[in-house]
């Protein structure tokens, strides 16, 4: 395998060895700016499992992710664990996270029919770089905050360490490099068309694709709802005028409070039927009530984040992917702190009976696990009216 390195943008390196679609040399990174893969926020994820799930994750555009556990990719990939696009399960499939960084990479044998991890990255254009001291990074990232990355190698193919001066170019690149406050990255996913899946279910749900995760669609299918997935360039009127009995606003990436065309369309929405959303969603409908939301230190990313049900006092474990939050002091009169993270008392979900609308901060689809929050998505199927003739 060919040397290269995570250079950051404060100067600090990491060298290893490359893996899946070779990386960019650091003069291309130069030349080139702004790539699509190989450049993004380092963020880390401190899930043991589900490495597939987070490439294909499109609330990962824009992000290098390091995994904390050690030892990724030993059971391969299988095109029915992509969460990308909606309706994916062995279709056409993306990975959309920026790159993937591991101590340890398995290059051997994986189950029979799976692809192993180099041949799925190889195949999306997507780099890797196994042999980093992933504890080290993990505290600094979680020290200093996440910070932009770019993963490179020599000029000269990859046969030798960098040159202080090719470290020198890329943290120049990576200063200009773009924050991830302020970035609308919405525009990059999601799909462009109207798409009604299962259309003699019900309830009937209007799902805004903001970059929609694969098994939010899949719940929604387990529990007998018509599907109208909408691009997010749509209007309130246009939702509104689907004649569907409730709204979900999904999952996505970029910064919220710079979305503000979708900000205004859930705005026109809340009140007018029940609302629910999830991550990006959550943020949305909380800007959309006139709240504000603000960047995380490092975020949450992983399976592994514990949640306490305000109402009961009850904590479960989820899975979660954000680096922005909702400000507290900011919610407006009549919206309620429905969960908050039991780590850092973060809001992690609201409720307005009022105004029919619930929100989480977390994914309760359980994708890639844990399933401890699955009862959320039937609690939002009781607040919507069954109606005759849907």
């Amino acid at each position: 395998m060919d040397r290269c390195a995570l250079v950051l943008d404060d100067g600090s390196w990491y060298e290893g060895y490359s893996f899946g679609s070779p990386a960019a040399a650091a003069d291309e990174v130069a030349a080139e700016g702004v790539a699509p893969k190989g450049i993004g926020e380092v963020v880390f994820n401190t899930s043991m499992t589900g490495y597939h799930e987070v490439l294909t994750d499109p609330s990962y555009t824009g992000q290098i992710v390091a995994m904390t556990y050690p030892h990724i990719g030993n059971y391969g990939c299988d095109p029915a664990w992509n969460e990308s696009p909606a309706e994916s399960g062995g279709g056409t499939v993306t990975t959309t996270a920026a790159g993937i960084v591991v101590r340890e990479f398995h290059g051997g044998r994986v189950p029979r029919n799976r692809d192993t991890l180099d041949t799925f990255l190889r195949t999306h254009g997507t780099p890797g770089i196994g042999d980093i001291d992933t504890r080290r990074l993990t505290l600094s990232l979680r020290d200093r905050g996440s910070r932009n990355g770019a993963i490179v190698r020599s000029g000269r193919n990859g046969t030798t360490r960098l040159s202080a001066a090719e470290l020198s170019k890329v943290a120049e690149i990576l200063s200009a490099f773009p924050s991830m406050t302020g970035r609308d990255l919405v525009a990059e996913a999601g799909q462009t068309s109207v798409t009604v899946v299962n259309p003699s279910g019900r309830p009937h749900v209007a799902l805004l694709d903001c970059g929609v995760k694969a098994n939010i669609v899949r719940e929604l299918l387990r529990r007998q709802c018509r599907v109208t997935i909408i691009p997010n360039s749509a209007t309130a009127s246009e939702i509104r005028a689907v004649g569907a009995d409730a709204f979900l606003v999904s999952n996505g990436p970029g910064d919220p409070s710079v979305l503000l065309h979708q900000i205004e369309l859930v705005s026109g929405v809340i009140g007018t039927m029940p609302v629910f959303g999830i991550c990006l969603g959550h943020q949305l409908v909380a800007l959309g009530l006139g709240a504000t939301t603000y960047k995380m230190n490092f975020g949450h990313h992983g399976v592994n984040h514990p949640v306490r049900d305000e109402s009961t006092g009850r904590v479960f474990v989820t899975s979660q992917n954000h680096g922005f939050a909702v400000n507290e002091t900011s919610l407006p009169d009549g919206c309620e702190v429905w969960f908050r993270n039991a780590n850092d008392n973060s809001i992690e979900g609201l409720s307005s009976k009022r105004q029919a609308l619930m929100t989480t901060q977390f994914h309760p689809e359980a994708a890639p696990g844990p399933r401890d929050a699955l009862w959320v998505l039937d609690e939002f199927m009781k607040t919507i009216p069954m109606k005759e003739g849907r």
